[in-house]
């Protein structure tokens, strides 16, 4: 029954006219932005951050979920429509997606996409519900022992869970942690690696790194690939109503895919990245015609798209419980939230229950609006993919500066956003994932302001750490994660998943 009453209170907050407004705005831009090709969710919510600093904070954050949402699906209509993925995730969708697309399923490609993505959306959203506030309760009783524990626990996953090189994903995470340490001391109030500039003394523009590194890197991508021409399945668009055979067809790979990502989405570090991948190994394994598999199977779109979005939905649980964000949008999320003067963690569902609630009762109505709304204007999006991108970059880039400048009416974050948006190019150049970067600089300080507070209130005793059963357990998982992905056959396989993901 509480949990009926929480719910109710949830949407009696989301369908209020105004949240239902930003609800819906939401996932018209990020659809909009997310069909662009290259941009993906990460670029898109950093680049319309700034835009929700004025709303009041659930407004706000309902916003952004709608960002979130709408950036996907608009991901998996340039997956099947261009050949493009924009995230990762959307790789997959595109090795069946656009070859359906290519026999002229376009349309059903994008119904069942649209369908199983809302099916998983509203299934994780109900075990956000159900199983975020007892793991709220939970994390009550973590002191900052255990949460250090915990955010190293989330970095060693952001590493694990990286493209590419361990080594680079490493490397990336303490750059991250070190940028995170810029600015003035918690304890002692001395400055830190400001390079005596005064604008840095509260350090550095979350904004201004995320917009830097996901929106103009992007944007660079995109000028350099431009050379390389994509058909585009536009004239394929016309019935999207699935049959009968591909509603049997798509039945299990939604319900499978549902489960993994549900699953796999609350592992910190990404882990909704490897579920739809996760996803097509296994509707691969378990189909009587495996060999139909990249020659336009539904099963290979109705899967992944489902483990995809359930991954997503289910990443709001370390979120709104600990504090802890699972991926880079969750990243996003935690600065927006700290940005609106709230503290992420625990105690947000007990000191402001509309706020939660809230988030919560608008994914169904985010996931809602975007089926019902996205499905009629697929021709829409189809048009915007005919225009070609240097017209669209200048906007792009105007929108990104003004954004940025619009938080703190800074010219250093500017400068900033194109000192890190040509680092994020360097990066991609060189194969450095830029995701474990956002984590560290994002749980940096935590980091650091949880390991300083345990050793004050151990007096200075670093066997705090593992002298507390969770602090310990947490470690150790930490420990043993590393030692798994180092061993040769587990390695092997993850290169192998990734390479595939990059081709």
């Amino acid at each position: 029954m509480e949990l009926l009453s929480n719910l109710a209170l949830g949407f009696s907050v989301a369908t209020s006219l105004e949240n239902l407004m930003f609800c819906l705005i939401g996932a018209l831009l990020g659809t909009l932005i997310g069909v662009l090709p290259g941009i993906g969710a990460t670029a898109t919510i950093a680049m319309l951050l700034p835009i929700t600093f004025q709303l009041e904070p659930v407004s706000s954050l309902i916003m952004l979920a709608g960002i979130y949402y709408g950036a996907q699906y608009g991901g998996s209509t340039t997956a099947i429509l261009l050949n493009l993925p924009g995230e990762s995730s959307s790789a997959v969708t595109a090795l069946d997606g656009y070859q359906m697309a290519r026999k002229g399923r376009a349309g059903v490609a994008l119904a069942v996409a649209a369908l199983g993505s809302f099916f998983a959306g509203s299934v994780s959203t109900l075990l956000v519900a159900i199983f975020a506030p007892p793991l709220t309760a939970i994390a009550l009783k973590f002191g900052s022992a255990e949460y250090f524990s915990l955010m190293v626990l989330g970095l060693v996953m952001s590493i694990v869970l990286a493209h590419g090189s361990i080594v680079k994903a490493m490397a990336m995470v303490v750059l991250g942690l070190l940028l995170g340490c810029v600015g003035t001391d918690i304890y002692t109030g001395a400055p830190r690696f400001t390079m005596g500039i005064t604008n840095y003394a509260d350090g550095l523009n979350f904004v201004a790194l995320a917009v830097g590194v996901f929106g103009i890197a992007e944007i660079l991508r995109n000028l350099e690939d431009e050379g390389g021409e994509r058909e585009v399945m536009t004239k394929n668009v016309t019935n999207l109503m699935p049959t009968r055979k591909d509603f049997r067809d798509m039945v299990g790979p939604v319900l499978r895919g549902t489960g993994l990502g549900s699953l796999l989405g609350i592992l910190p570090g990404g882990g909704a990245i490897l579920a739809s991948f996760a996803s097509y190994t296994v509707e691969k394994k378990l189909s009587k015609h495996p060999e139909e598999f990249g020659k336009g199977a539904i099963a290979g779109v109705a899967g992944p798209e489902s483990a995809n979005n359930a991954g997503a939905q289910t990443s709001f649980i370390p979120l709104l419980t600990l504090g802890i964000p699972a991926n880079p949008v969750m990243a996003l999320m935690i600065g927006a939230m700290i940005i609106q003067g709230i503290v992420p963690g625990p105690n947000v569902v007990s000191e402001q229950p509309d706020l939660f609630w809230g988030i919560i009762a608008s994914m169904w109505i985010g996931n809602l609006m975007l089926v019902v709304l996205n499905l009629p204007l697929i021709g829409l999006w189809v048009r915007l993919l005919t225009v070609p991108y240097y017209i669209l970059f200048p906007i792009i880039m105007a929108m990104c500066s003004i954004g940025v400048y619009s938080v703190n009416s800074n010219v250093y974050d500017l400068y900033a956003v194109a000192f890190f948006g040509f680092l994020g190019y360097v990066m991609y150049k060189l194969r450095f994932e830029p995701a474990p970067l956002l984590l560290g600089f994002v749980l940096g300080p935590l980091l650091e302001e949880n390991l300083r507070r345990a050793m004050i209130l151990s007096r200075g005793d670093p066997t705090t750490f593992v002298t507390r059963p969770i602090s310990l357990t947490l470690l150790l998982m930490s420990l043993a994660v590393l030692i798994v992905v180092f061993l040769p056959a587990i390695r092997k396989s993850r290169d192998e998943v990734f390479v595939e993901s990059e081709g």
